[in-house]
């Protein structure tokens, strides 16, 4: 038997859209098979229906060389097959142990749940895949990245071969993400197969045997990554050639936008989460904050769009204080916000994207007048932002924000807040998530805004990024500035170094 899987001719259509169109896949047992694909290309649902999420239209699955149906993601787990979804499926108030069992939890001769004997093996596998996970704690107490290997230990813990991870590194750090590349690799050793859907380059040529290119729903090819080069893997996925470095002219800073003057925010304990941090950011430069996650970019953020409030300090926008004004009256003086989050804090998912794209605006005109919103309106300009910054939706404007791929929803955030033109645009993580066509395109548009003289205030995590992009960097830990340099005076290694809080730039 050559094969642990084969999706044979899978179709997958939803409305206004075929997802998978006659797309065959074949996991060899034993090795990390890349599915690499833009957003939107059906690399989700493809997965999706191998873990019994969705049924196909057309084509058969076979698992060990038989023929099944996986109705349900029971029968999968059944057959072996465990997922790692993007956005995690754990209750938050649960501990780690009480997640890994549900909906198969252990009995005592008592009829009661049997906590003990089931933290017990999960400690068991925890130590024999090296995930180094405590039974008791509580998901909302542990990081993104522990809360992942929950996700796997829960795989793990019913006895699955073959592991689907669902883009696994798009919300950890670089540490993170090094730390699951080397646990996926200690899976394979111990005889586990792994389905990756990713649309990072780097971690298929670093882990990964086997990739298959899916486009627009079809698929394009399957090659063996250490014989092929990823300028070629990027060319199968986006059709065309795509151009890895940032193009951009040198940046003419000019008047300032924001002042942001020894700001302070308290938290629960002695130590504040933002410690007196002062910078400023003028027109026509891009300024990026960066740092491991966790260090108080978030906070930093939430302070300036008015999500929290400051406990002193001084923020000013264009030379007025801004920092008791309410979030829509700072919209209104000039603040874009491309969030962190782009499901709590960027759509209303069940919104459709037409009232998505309306939504910093609805309540001017053309979009309403006297107070009634205009939908002919709402609609014009949800067609022009959809055609200008390449959103892929199944139903165009009426589609649901929910049902888009995780870029697109991006993309309808980007074209909101960029088609306002606000003097300060702040975009954390802007490209998380996203395939590098469009990482191509929002570096673009970031570079653009600054070009046509607006402020851009950039939150990244991503250190080439940081790099590429940014006009001048500073780098925050635990809550402080550690220091600002200009990007070309400075490399990857001294920015690690501050981040961690080991250096300032210049020290020897």
């Amino acid at each position: 038997m050559d094969y642990i899987i084969e999706l044979l001719n899978i179709t997958k259509e939803f409305p206004g859209i075929k997802a998978n169109d006659n797309v065959t896949l074949k996991l060899k047992p034993q090795t990390i098979h890349a599915v690499l694909g833009e957003n939107g290309a059906g690399k989700s649902t493809l997965m999706s229906i191998l873990f019994g999420l969705y049924q196909p239209e057309e084509g058969k699955i076979r698992v060990r060389g038989k023929d099944v149906k996986i109705t349900n993601p029971n029968i999968a787990n059944d057959l072996g097959i465990g997922m790692v979804h993007q956005h995690f499926k754990l209750v938050e108030d649960f501990t780690v142990v009480e997640n890994i069992i549900l909906g198969s939890e252990p009995t005592t001769k008592f009829g009661t749940i049997d906590i003990a004997s089931a933290a017990e093996k999960v400690s068991r596998i925890s130590e024999q895949y090296g995930l180094k996970v405590d039974p008791y704690a509580k998901i909302k107490d542990i990081s993104v990245g522990m809360q992942q290997r929950v996700e796997i230990l829960k795989m793990l813990y019913r006895d699955a071969e073959v592991l689907i991870f669902d883009e696994p590194t798009a919300v950890l750090t670089p540490q993170e993400i090094e730390e699951l590349l080397n646990i996926m690799k200690g899976l394979i050793k111990k005889g586990k197969s792994i389905l990756l859907i990713t649309h990072k380059l780097a971690e298929i040529k670093q882990v990964a045997d086997e990739c298959s290119v899916l486009q627009k729903g079809r698929y394009i090819g399957t090659v063996n990554v250490a014989e092929t080069d990823t300028l070629k893997m990027a060319e199968m996925m986006v059709g065309r050639n795509v151009n890895f470095t940032v193009e951009k002219t040198e940046a003419k800073p000019k008047q300032t936008v924001l002042k942001v003057e020894n700001i302070m925010l308290q938290g629960e304990t002695d130590k504040p989460i933002i410690n007196n941090v002062s910078f400023e950011v003028k027109a026509g430069e891009i300024f990026c904050v960066a740092g491991i996650e966790g260090n108080g970019q978030t906070e930093l953020v939430e302070l300036i769009t008015g999500l929290e409030k400051l406990t002193s300090g001084k923020i000013t926008l264009n030379n007025n204080e801004i920092q008791n004004l309410s979030i829509r009256k700072r919209t209104e003086a000039g603040i874009g916000h491309i969030p962190e989050d782009r499901h709590k804090h960027g759509l209303v998912l069940e919104y459709s994207v037409e009232e998505n794209m309306a939504l910093q605006t609805y309540y001017m005109e053309p979009l309403s007048k006297n107070g009634i919103i205009n939908r002919g309106e709402v609609r014009k300009l949800s067609d022009e932002l959809i055609e200008r910054f390449d959103v892929r939706s199944g139903k165009g404007s009426e589609t649901t924000a929910r049902s888009m791929s995780g870029g697109n929803q991006q993309k309808a955030i980007i074209a909101r807040e960029i088609n306002r033109s606000p003097d300060l645009l702040i975009a954390v993580q802007p490209t998380r998530g996203l395939d590098v066509g469009a990482i191509e395109y929002i570096h673009k548009e970031l570079i653009r805004e600054r070009d046509s003289g607006k402020a851009v205030l950039l939150v990244s995590l991503e250190l080439d990024e940081v790099l590429d992009v940014s006009d001048r960097i500073a780098v925050m830990y635990e809550g402080e500035i550690m220091d600002t340099v200009y990007s070309k005076d400075t490399n990857e290694n001294e920015l690690g170094l501050m981040m961690t809080g080991s250096k300032k730039a210049g020290d020897k």
